[in-house]
């Protein structure tokens, strides 16, 4: 079934995607403001940022974010993701 009147989704997303943009801002503007630029998940993030004007943003954010080996690691490291790729380069 298709709906009768397309609703618009500027009018449903807007304002929960410019609370999220606000949130982003005030994270990069700590991260700053504390001297942790050089994290490499900050670098990942900035990078990651950049893809948002290009096609297919999502997929290209969540690849730039993610582990691009194919090997499989003997033995976890850690104990949770950190969310993007300590090894990636810059």
């Amino acid at each position: 079934m298709k709906p009768k009147n397309k609703q618009n989704t500027v009018d449903l997303y807007y304002m929960e995607a410019r609370s999220k943009l606000i949130d982003i801002a005030a994270f990069m503007d700590r991260v700053e403001r504390d001297g942790f630029t050089d994290d490499f998940r900050y670098l990942a993030f900035k990078d990651a940022l950049k893809e948002l004007d290009s096609d297919n943003r999502t997929r290209k954010v969540l690849l730039s974010l993610s582990d691009p080996t194919k090997e499989l690691i003997p033995v976890a490291t850690t104990k949770a993701a950190c969310g993007a790729w300590p090894d990636k380069p810059q």
